[in-house]
């Protein structure tokens, strides 16, 4: 009873081995109790999680989720296999999880970049305000511009081939998505109208457009 659960800690992760005879429900109380027992010590962290000893169905391993959720302030990003290189498996899971989650999710930051301003981010961002000429704006994610991009624009710094740029007035001295680098679009004319734009790769190469609804069902996020 008493090592009916056991957790182990890693750098990236945790690893729970449970009995493989006792019932489940009463293996899920004994869940209950370590987690608890254990919090402080969990911490608040994101991290990856593997089980071991027993083998659980996919509703099981969510009950047990819902347990740490409720009992602890650990997050838990993802579940991995068994592998006897765990932590190597562990580290990779995180990473890739954590740049999957800052595509989808964003900071805002209100206000004028004005020149000589850097700002770099890990998750997306959207700007309120403008990206002046001399300031320089970098995101592992997404870059959304409420205003005008007259600066740098530097997206998917992570490696990641599916980021984009957006402004409502696009006309930047450079922007870059992931290894790919343009040069800024032809100046536009006095009188021309503004419009919103969306900068994406493909094919190894980046385009600009005018925002509509089939450029934007064809964005990968």
């Amino acid at each position: 009873m008493k090592n009916s659960v056991i957790i182990k800690g890693t750098p990236h992760g945790i690893i729970v081995v449970l009995d493989d005879q006792m019932e489940f429900s009463e293996l899920k109380k004994q869940i209950v109790e370590k987690i608890k027992e254990l919090s402080k010590f969990l911490g608040s962290a994101q991290m990856a999680i593997s089980f071991e000893g027993r083998t659980l169905t996919e509703e099981q391993q969510r009950e047990v989720l819902d347990i740490i959720a409720e009992y602890s302030d650990l997050h838990v990003i993802c579940v991995v296999e068994n592998n006897p290189e765990l932590d190597q498996v562990f580290e990779k899971a995180l990473n890739d999880k954590l740049m999957e989650l800052s595509n989808t999710t964003g900071q805002f930051v209100k206000g004028n970049l004005r020149s000589g301003q850097v700002l770099e981010m890990e998750t997306s961002i959207i700007i309120i305000g403008d990206v002046n000429p001399g300031a320089s704006i970098t995101s592992k994610g997404n870059i959304i511009i409420i205003g005008s991009l007259k600066g740098t624009a530097f997206a998917g710094a992570g490696g990641n081939n599916n980021a984009f740029i957006f402004a409502l007035d696009m006309n930047p001295v450079q922007i870059r998505i992931a290894d790919t680098i343009a040069r800024a679009p032809d100046k536009p004319k006095k009188g021309e109208n503004k419009e919103a734009k969306i900068a994406f790769l493909e094919d190894g190469n980046i385009y600009i457009e005018s925002v509509n609804r089939r450029v934007l069902s064809d964005i990968r996020m």
